[in-house]
């Protein structure tokens, strides 16, 4: 049997926002925005990805998921992205061995090592990491 992750759900006070950031800031796809009732939410997903938000009000207050993470395979190009579309990006971190992150230099090989970090409107935390190989 298959498992696959398909859905992570984003806490957010205001949907119309949220969907403005994630679709016209990261250029996440628009799957749907569907009003139920009194209960307005929007499913969106990553160019690429098997795996989609939904963005919307529930059981968890906005801004309280930290950790959720994008993958590239060009770290420095995807900060040059983010910053172009007017996302409040950091600069690119280098993950050390010896632990703890550090500013990035051109001597240093990001592959999985390479890592930004930027946050909602609302201050969910996101991570984006450049993986160009796996095992």
């Amino acid at each position: 049997m298959r498992w696959t992750l398909e859905v992570v759900v984003v806490p957010v006070s205001d949907v119309e926002r949220a969907k403005a950031f994630y679709a016209d800031r990261l250029g996440f796809h628009v799957d749907h925005d569907t009003q139920a009732g009194s209960v307005r939410f929007a499913q969106l997903t990553p160019p690429g990805s098997g795996c989609s938000i939904v963005i919307g009000m529930g059981s968890m207050a906005p801004g309280s998921l930290q950790g959720l993470q994008l993958v590239v395979n060009d770290i420095r190009a995807a900060h040059a992205e983010l910053v172009a579309r007017g996302v409040e990006v950091g600069e690119v971190q280098y993950a050390s061995r010896e632990g703890g992150f550090r500013p990035a230099t051109d001597d240093d090989d990001l592959n999985n090592s390479g890592f930004l970090f930027f946050s909602d409107p609302d201050g969910n935390g996101w991570a984006v990491q450049q993986i160009t190989a796996r095992p």
